[in-house]
């Protein structure tokens, strides 16, 4: 499976901010839908956000609508999660992960962890009170 490598994870203090970065070394997906994941502790793994290969519709859940923001740049194989305004309830791991689907333009509900096959390692986001 293809390789992600995610970045960009850390400590902030409620109402910081944090950029993820996703990359793709040596690969392209710019034709597959790509999002984003967090898992807490004790927790399942949800859906955060996401973006088809085309990129004109973005996807988020309602616990961070308003507050995250997604994009790609297929140039560099990377896709980002800008995080503004956090919260103590989005310390998690936050991983990144590339759709099984090609060309997939839209999902009729959330997407769901089974929609992806590659994943990365993820990255550490705690936000402290």
């Amino acid at each position: 499976q293809a390789q992600l490598v995610e970045s960009g994870g850390g400590s902030v203090q409620a109402g910081g901010s944090l950029r993820l970065s996703c990359e793709a070394p040596g690969r392209t997906f710019s034709t597959r839908a790509m999002a984003w994941f967090r898992q807490a502790p004790g927790k399942e793994r949800e859906f955060v956000s996401a973006l088809p290969w085309r990129g004109r519709t973005e996807y988020y859940s309602d616990s961070v609508k308003g507050r995250f923001t997604i994009s790609r740049d297929n140039t560099k194989n990377t896709i980002y999660l800008q995080m503004n305004s956090l919260k103590p309830e989005d310390t998690a791991v936050y991983y990144c992960a590339v759709d099984q689907t090609l060309f997939r333009q839209s999902w009729a509900g959330s997407p769901l962890i089974g929609d992806f096959g590659s994943w990365g390692q993820g990255t550490q986001v705690t936000v402290s009170s």
